[in-house]
């Protein structure tokens, strides 16, 4: 547990870190900041999950996006919601596509920005998207997005979309 712990805060040090870099940057860039991160965190996302399991079930690539995050040391919980009234967890927009709603608890993101005292929903909660879209676009081979239902202290709550 001890050595956990000291990944943990290993980790913590450094989301401090790109928490600092992340408010440094937007003002710099303004907008540019927030492509210039998705894209930064799609491809680390596309990197890690080279050698995953690859599978068209979206519950099952989001559990494998799980295993990818716990292969390279990154605590990150979050699960799949259903709201009261919803029979699965899988639905179909308007388009076709599927979406889920996930809710990320223990993001190491946003503690590290309230750390900082930085916002969310800004270019280091972008990186976060993009490294899920990417890697859910590995395992799947299908264009992902992942986008901010609500963002609270408590938790977030985002709209995995995966194109038909």
């Amino acid at each position: 547990m001890e050595e956990l712990l000291k990944k943990r805060r290993t980790l913590q040090e450094t989301m401090n870190f790109m928490a600092a870099l992340s408010a440094g940057i937007e003002p710099i860039l303004g907008r540019g900041a927030n492509s210039m991160t998705m894209s930064a965190g799609r491809n680390l996302g596309r990197k890690f999950s080279e050698n995953a399991a690859h599978t068209d079930d979206l519950l099952v690539a989001i559990d494998e996006v799980r295993k990818v995050l716990e292969a390279n040391n990154c605590l990150w919980g979050f699960e799949p919601f259903k709201p009261e009234g919803q029979t699965e967890f899988v639905t179909l927009n308007d388009k076709g596509n599927s979406q889920v709603l996930l809710v990320f608890r223990d993001c190491m993101i946003r503690q590290a920005l309230f750390r900082f005292g930085h916002p969310q929903q800004g270019s280091l909660c972008n990186m976060m998207y993009g490294f899920f879209a990417g890697a859910l676009e590995t395992i799947m081979g299908k264009k992902t997005t992942l986008e901010i239902g609500h963002a609270g202290e408590n938790a977030c709550l985002k709209v995995l979309t995966v194109e038909a």
